[in-house]
C-alpha cells in the first residue's frame, strides 16, 4: 500500500530572534525565507514564527508561500535579568552550582501544536521539546572544543539542550562536512540523521550598495583610503587578539602600518579588545564601527583592500562567503570547517601562531595580483552556493521528512547533497 501523502504540507521556522544580537543565526534566517519565497513550484506553506513587535528584520525576505506569525516573548523578563553586570558575572563564575535547576530543556507552550504544522525547523540552538516532528541546527560543539570560552554554566546548558535536541530531531542539519563528523563522533547520532546543507551568502538577499551609500558608509565611519576589514561579533574565539598582535609585528618589524576595521556586536570580551589595542599602540590604526545595517555591511566589503578571518573555531563563515560574493580578497584561519569552505581561493594561516597571522596579511595587502586572483576565485567558489539551491534542498528534506511525494529533482537533490 502507497502510503505517501500528496497534500500540501506546512512547516514552522523558528525565527525568534531579537535583529543584532544572533549574529550568523539572523543571516541563516534571513537566507532561508529569501530563498524559500522564490520557490514557486511547490504548495506548501511556511510559517515563520518570530517575536512580537521583532518582524521588521524579517519581512523584507518574506514572500510568496512564506508569512510570519509572531508570538509573545515569554524569556523577555529572564534576558532583562541576566543582562544586568552583576548578577550575569554572578552565574558565569557560580551559575553551575546550582545544578539542572540552571539548565532549561523546554517544552512546547503548544503555539506549533495550534499551528496544525506537520514539521518545526529550529534554526536556533534553543529549541523546545515537542511530538512535532522537528530539524534542528546545533551549529557547531565548539564548548567540547574551547571550554575556556566558556563558563561550566554555559557548557552544562549546552550539553543538556543540544543532546536532547538532537536525538529528538528526525533530521540535524549542519553548514559543513567537518560539522557533521563532529556531531557523528561526540553526540554518536546516526550519519543518516545527519545531512550537510551548505549555506549561501546572505548578502544574496540584500540590495548592492550604491554609489551613495558607499560614500555615505566611508564617510559616516571616517574609513582610511585602504584598509582591511574583519566582521564578527566580539566572543573570544574570533580571536580579534592574535589579529592585534599581528598587526602590531608587522608595524614593529616591517614597519607595515595597516589599519583595521571591525565591525559586529560587542560582546563582554569587548573590553580586553580595547586593552590589547590600547597595551600594543594601535588606538590610531585599529577602528570599531559595531553593528552595521545590511547595505553597510556590503559597502564595507567592497571598500576594504582585504578581509581578514583569524577565528579560533569555525562551522561555517558566512564572512568567507560574503567576501566573495562582493569579490574582496579573503586570508583566514586553517582550522575546522574553513579550508575546506575557502578552497584555494583564500590564503590560510594558523590562528595560533603570530608570525603565520602577519606573514598572511602582509602578503595580501602588498600583492595586487594575488588580491585579483583571490578575488576571482572567490567569486567563482561562492556562486556554486545561492539561497535558492539552499531553500530547495531544504524542501526536499521537508517532503521527505512527512512522507510527502518527492519529485524528481527533489531525489537528486538529495542523492547529491552537496558538502563543505
Amino acid at each position: 500500500m502507497n502510503t505517501t501523502r500528496r497534500e500540501p504540507i506546512r512547516v514552522c521556522i523558528d525565527a525568534r530572534l531579537r535583529s543584532g544580537e544572533a549574529g550568523g543565526i539572523e543571516q541563516v534566517v534571513v537566507g532561508l525565507a529569501h530563498g524559500l519565497s522564490k520557490l514557486t513550484d511547490g504548495n506548501e506553506e511556511y510559517i515563520f514564527l518570530t517575536y512580537q513587535e521583532e518582524t521588521a528584520w524579517l519581512e523584507p525576505y518574506v514572500g510568496g508561500s512564506c508569512r510570519i506569525v509572531p508570538v509573545a516573548d515569554t524569556d523577555g523578563w529572564t534576558r532583562k535579568v541576566t543582562s544586568i553586570k552583576p548578577i550575569r558575572k554572578a552565574l558565569y563564575r557560580y551559575g553551575h552550582l546550582l545544578g539542572s535547576r540552571m539548565v532549561e530543556v523546554a517544552v512546547s507552550d503548544g503555539t506549533v501544536e495550534r499551528l496544525g504544522v506537520d514539521l518545526m525547523h529550529f534554526t536556533r540552538q534553543k529549541a523546545f521539546r515537542t511530538k512535532v516532528p522537528s530539524i534542528y541546527h546545533p551549529h557547531d560543539l565548539q564548548h567540547l572544543h574551547l571550554p575556556g570560552c566558556f563558563s561550566k554554566l554555559e557548557i552544562m546548558s549546552r550539553e543538556a539542550r543540544y543532546r536532547a535536541y538532537c536525538h529528538q530531531a528526525v533530521m540535524v542539519a549542519v553548514a559543513s562536512s567537518w560539522t557533521r563528523a563532529d556531531l557523528i563522533e561526540q553526540y554518536g547520532l546516526s550519519q543518516e540523521k545527519v545531512r550537510v546543507i551548505p549555506l549561501a551568502a546572505p548578502v544574496e538577499a540584500y540590495p548592492v550598495p550604491s554609489n551613495e551609500v558607499m560614500q555615505d558608509v566611508r564617510t559616516r565611519f571616517r574609513l582610511p583610503d585602504d584598509f582591511i576589514f574583519y566582521p564578527a561579533q566580539t566572543w573570544e574565539h574570533k580571536n580579534h587578539l592574535g589579529l592585534l598582535t599581528a598587526l602590531s609585528v608587522l608595524r614593529r618589524q616591517e614597519s607595515l602600518r595597516i589599519p583595521l576595521v571591525c565591525s559586529g556586536k560587542c560582546t563582554d570580551f569587548f573590553p580586553w579588545i580595547m586593552k590589547k589595542t590600547h597595551e600594543l599602540g594601535l588606538d590610531d590604526q585599529v577602528q570599531h564601527v559595531g553593528f552595521v545595517s545590511p547595505v553597510q555591511l556590503q559597502a564595507l566589503y567592497r571598500l576594504c583592500r582585504a578581509v581578514v578571518i583569524p577565528s579560533c573555531f569555525e562551522a561555517g563563515s558566512f564572512p568567507v562567503w560574503e567576501a566573495f560574493h562582493a569579490g574582496a580578497p579573503v586570508a583566514c584561519s586553517n582550522v575546522t570547517s574553513l579550508p575546506d569552505q575557502a578552497g584555494d581561493a583564500a590564503v590560510l594561516f594558523d590562528p595560533g601562531r603570530t608570525s603565520d597571522i602577519a606573514r598572511a596579511i602582509g602578503k595580501v595587502w602588498n600583492d595586487e595580483k594575488l588580491r585579483q586572483v583571490l578575488a576571482e576565485k572567490g567569486r567563482r567558489r561562492v556562486a556554486q552556493f545561492t539561497w535558492v539551491r539552499t531553500a530547495s534542498l531544504f524542501r526536499a528534506h521537508y517532503r521527505r521528512l512527512v512522507n510527502s511525494l518527492l519529485t524528481e529533482a527533489d531525489k537528486a537533490l538529495i542523492a547529491l547533497e552537496p558538502g563543505l
